[in-house]
């Protein structure tokens, strides 16, 4: 299927995922900061990025905007991930350079349907 990079710095929620995915045929790349999450996605050239927005070291606000300002990840598909999901985070998340938003905990139809929709554009 797709290679994956899921940018989350809580364990229980980054193995939870990670191991869902697997399950359905996505290989998986762990990041667990913002900064390395930036570094990956160049080193790693991923399919999508699963990008929490509540990160150490740079949060996914940033993250997102320093991918979308290098060449070589600007069109990389990103779905914004929140657990503490805001009116307006939706819209800022886009902003800042997503491609989608979801809120955790992760519904994974959901979160799947959306992760398709993206691969197939």
């Amino acid at each position: 299927m797709a290679k994956i990079l899921l940018v989350e710095d809580n364990e229980m929620n980054r193995d939870m995922l990670s191991r869902r995915l697997t399950r359905h045929g996505h290989s998986i790349v762990i990041a667990v900061d913002g900064q390395e999450g930036v570094d990956l996605a160049r080193a790693e050239e991923p399919d999508l990025v699963l990008m929490d927005l509540s990160l150490p070291i740079l949060d996914g606000w940033e993250a997102m905007r320093r991918l979308r300002a290098q060449d070589d990840t600007a069109r990389l598909p990103i779905i914004a991930l929140s657990a503490h999901a805001m009116e307006g985070d939706r819209e800022k998340a886009l902003a800042a350079g997503g491609d989608d938003f979801d809120t955790k905990p992760v519904d994974l139809p959901r979160l799947l349907g959306k992760i398709n929709a993206l691969l197939e554009r």
